[in-house]
């Protein structure tokens, strides 16, 4: 059996657009947990929201793109997005490791998802499939989030950790209603992210 030597995460997420509390999260990770690559993976068909269509496929992706171009360590995935079905994590989970043998994979996720992470398909396979951080902001209850973790570990083995960030008090869905309404969304996306959401008249 090959040993897995790299370390990787996983940053799933509609990045409806990415902002700059995905890129925070994605910094942390790679710094607590030396990881040597962050692959942000904008979601295609997920089983849990509406599907925004191709075009706008197209445009969250060059979003990230614009988002992450100055830094080496952060890289994209159009795995799920370039997908004709529904994407379930432990299925993008379990091709990867089949495609990476010597790749140990880490599963970023909001904190407030461990709370409905039963409900996944399969969570037992995703933890079997990657070691799984939760990015917790200043705001959350940390002793909530820390029992949260212990009760799934127990239920569904694995490795769950605690990934502790900045708090940043902003959504994509705050940043599209921003501009919906007309307000600036500057300093909360990169200034090329913005500059692409006026250009091509986003969220309007």
């Amino acid at each position: 059996m090959s040993k897995k030597t790299n370390r990787v995460g996983i940053f799933g997420g509609t990045f409806h657009p990415i902002h700059y509390g995905h890129l925070m999260i994605a910094e942390n990770a790679c710094e607590q947990f030396a990881l040597e690559k962050v692959v942000f993976m904008p979601t295609g068909h997920a089983p849990h929201k509406a599907y925004a269509g191709e075009e706008m496929d197209r445009h969250r992706c060059r979003m990230v793109e614009l988002a992450i171009e100055n830094n080496p360590v952060f890289g994209i995935s159009r795995r799920e997005v370039d997908s004709l079905s529904v994407n379930y994590t432990f299925q993008t989970l379990r091709q990867l490791n089949q495609e990476f043998t010597e790749t140990r994979f880490y599963f970023i996720l909001g904190a407030d998802s461990l709370f409905d992470f039963q409900l996944w398909k399969h969570p037992e396979q995703i933890c079997r499939e990657a070691t799984i951080l939760a990015a917790v902001r200043d705001d959350f209850d940390e002793e909530r989030v820390d029992s949260q973790i212990h009760l799934l570990t127990e239920q569904f083995g694995g490795e769950i950790y605690r990934l502790d960030t900045p708090n940043f008090k902003v959504s994509s869905e705050e940043i599209r209603d921003r501009v919906k309404n007309g307000h600036t969304i500057r300093y909360l996306v990169p200034d090329a992210v913005a500059a692409y959401i006026r250009e091509h008249q986003l969220y309007r």
